[in-house]
């Protein structure tokens, strides 16, 4: 199965937070599954880190560094994407996490996350 990584989902797995339950963590460590981490959520991790709002070890090229070490692809912000973008029920307010979700339609992926209102649009969630 191909999975799309919401940016908090990311954040808790690297840091090792125990947000993420065992079951969650077995499905990013299967094999069998390829697991992604948008642009977006490297572009919104930066922000907050030159806000104050977050930091890890390394700085934002040490956030990068970890999702490459733990094999997950990075998938690019493609024209395709932000066109769905523009036809998405507005729902959500958040651009990150709409890129997200259009994204994971245009690839047709599923998306692991806890955000509610992520929830309401028509992806297959994960968790």
């Amino acid at each position: 199965m191909d999975i799309l990584l919401d940016t908090h989902v990311v954040w808790w797995f690297l840091k090792g937070s125990e947000k993420i339950p065992t079951s969650v963590k077995d499905t990013i460590f299967d094999a069998k599954n390829k697991i992604y981490v948008s642009i977006a959520t490297a572009w919104e991790v930066a922000i907050k880190m030159s806000i104050g709002k977050l930091s890890f070890d390394g700085g934002i090229d040490g956030f990068i560094e970890a999702i490459e070490n733990e094999n997950f692809a990075m998938m690019e912000i493609s024209t395709e994407h932000i066109k769905i973008v523009t036809d998405l029920p507005f729902i959500h307010r958040d651009p990150f996490d709409r890129i997200l979700v259009a994204q994971a339609i245009a690839e047709d992926i599923s998306v692991m996350t806890t955000d509610a209102n992520m929830l309401k649009y028509d992806i297959k969630p994960v968790w």
